[in-house]
């Protein structure tokens, strides 16, 4: 007989030191910088350290990326904690979206 836990999908299921606690699983979302020909890779670098918290390496590799790609996924997390990243990218004329 399959226990409880394994018929709810979802959740995941953790031990703490009071027993299994569940964890709800929010799906991830993904900010996408989009390549152009207007902004600079120095632009886009400095844009994703400022507004996206990358280190300079990890932005370079993302512009390099963009350019020759594209496109980037340059951070994944909720809805709620990209959008004003997105926003603040695409007010710094950068194009960006958030998929699913």
């Amino acid at each position: 007989m399959k226990s409880e836990q394994e018929h709810l999908p979802g959740i995941q299921w953790q031990t703490d030191e009071k027993g299994d606690v569940a964890v709800i699983d929010e799906p991830l979302h993904n900010l996408i910088v989009w390549n152009d020909d207007v902004n600079t890779f120095d632009w886009v670098i400095e844009s994703l350290v400022d507004v996206c918290g990358h280190e300079n390496l990890q932005a370079e590799q993302c512009a390099l990326l963009i350019h020759h790609k594209g496109k980037c996924g340059v951070k994944k997390g909720s809805f709620e904690d990209l959008r004003p990243q997105a926003e603040q990218l695409i007010d710094r004329g950068i194009q960006a979206t958030i998929d699913y």
